[in-house]
C-alpha cells in the first residue's frame, strides 16, 4: 500500500482536465512575465529588421550620376568623329540650320533656306581676308583660343564697359555645328572641349572653308555662295574687296544687318585689312 500512494499521487496530474490545465500554463507564464516586464514589449521596442532607406537613394542617385556621364561622353564622342569626317566631308546641315527650320514651323512662318558648299578656292580672297579682320584677327596666330581678346573683353567687362565679343572663327564653327545660338554654361564648357579638337583634326584651312560655307549670312542665307548671290547677284570668287568688307560686318547680327548699312563699320574692316597686310 505504502508503495502505491505515491504512484498515484505521480500519475494523478493525468486525471485533471485539460481545462484546467490550460488555465494552470497561462497563470504561470503570467507570473514569469510579470516578474520580466520588458519582454511584454519586445516586439514593441525592437525595430523591424529593415534596410534604411538612406542607402537606397543614395544607390540610385549614383547610378543615375553614372548613367548620365555616360550619355555626356558617348555624345561628346560623336561630336569629335564628326569632327573627323568633317575633314573629309562637306556637313550637309549645322544646329543652326536646324534651329531655324524649327523656329520657322513653330511661328508658322515662310522660311526658304540657300545653302551651297563650295570650295575655298572658290571663295575670294578679300572675302576670306574681311571675314578673318572682322572675325578673329588672330586666327593663324592662335590654337583656338584667343586668350589675348578674351583678357580685354573680361577688362572691359569688369570695367562696366561695353563687352566685347571674343569668339575665335573655332568656336563660332563649333557653336554653328552642334549648339546653335543658345547660351548656355554647360554650352561653353562643351565648346571648350570640342574647339581643340576642331583644331587639330581639321587645321585652319578646312577650318576656315567650312565656316565660310555654313555661317548665316542672313534669314535662311548659309554660306558665302549663297550670301554672294543673294545681296550682290554674283559668285563668290567675283567679290570684291569693298563689298566683302560689307558682307562681313554683318556677320555679328545677320538677322538685323544688311550690308548696305554697313558703311562705318565695313570702313574698319577695311583698315583692319591693310593693318594686317591685305
Amino acid at each position: 500500500m505504502g508503495r502505491g500512494i505515491p504512484r498515484l499521487a505521480k500519475d494523478a496530474r493525468h486525471w485533471v482536465p485539460a481545462s484546467l490545465r490550460e488555465k494552470v500554463t497561462h497563470y504561470a507564464q503570467d507570473q514569469q512575465a510579470a516578474t520580466q516586464p520588458e519582454l511584454l514589449f519586445w516586439n514593441v521596442t525592437e525595430k523591424p529588421d529593415t534596410q534604411p532607406e538612406t542607402p537606397v537613394r543614395k544607390g540610385f542617385l549614383r547610378a543615375l550620376v553614372r548613367r548620365l556621364a555616360i550619355g555626356v561622353v558617348l555624345v561628346w564622342s560623336l561630336a569629335a568623329l564628326m569632327l573627323l569626317a568633317a575633314r573629309w566631308i562637306d556637313p550637309p546641315t549645322t544646329a543652326v540650320h536646324v534651329q531655324r527650320r524649327l523656329q520657322a514651323w513653330i511661328h508658322n512662318t515662310p522660311y526658304h533656306e540657300r545653302y551651297r558648299f563650295i570650295p575655298l578656292s572658290q571663295v575670294s580672297p578679300d572675302l576670306q581676308h574681311a571675314v578673318i579682320a572682322a572675325e578673329d584677327s588672330r586666327f593663324y596666330q592662335h590654337h583656338g583660343f584667343d586668350w589675348h581678346e578674351i583678357q580685354i573683353a573680361a577688362e572691359d567687362d569688369l570695367e562696366g564697359g561695353r563687352t566685347r565679343g571674343a569668339s575665335t572663327i573655332t568656336q563660332q564653327l563649333v557653336k554653328n555645328l552642334f549648339f546653335g545660338t543658345g547660351r548656355s554654361v554647360l554650352r561653353k564648357g562643351a565648346e571648350f572641349t570640342l574647339v581643340p579638337v576642331a583644331e587639330f583634326v581639321l587645321g585652319k584651312r578646312r577650318i576656315l572653308e567650312i565656316y565660310l560655307n555654313v555661317v548665316e549670312w542672313g534669314p535662311g542665307i548659309y554660306g558665302a555662295e549663297s550670301a554672294c548671290r543673294y545681296y550682290d547677284g554674283t559668285e563668290a570668287r567675283n567679290v570684291g574687296r569693298e563689298q566683302a568688307a560689307r558682307l562681313a560686318a554683318i556677320l555679328p547680327a545677320p538677322l538685323k544687318r544688311r550690308p548696305e548699312r554697313m558703311n562705318n563699320y565695313s570702313a574698319l574692316i577695311l583698315e583692319r585689312m591693310r593693318q594686317m597686310g591685305w
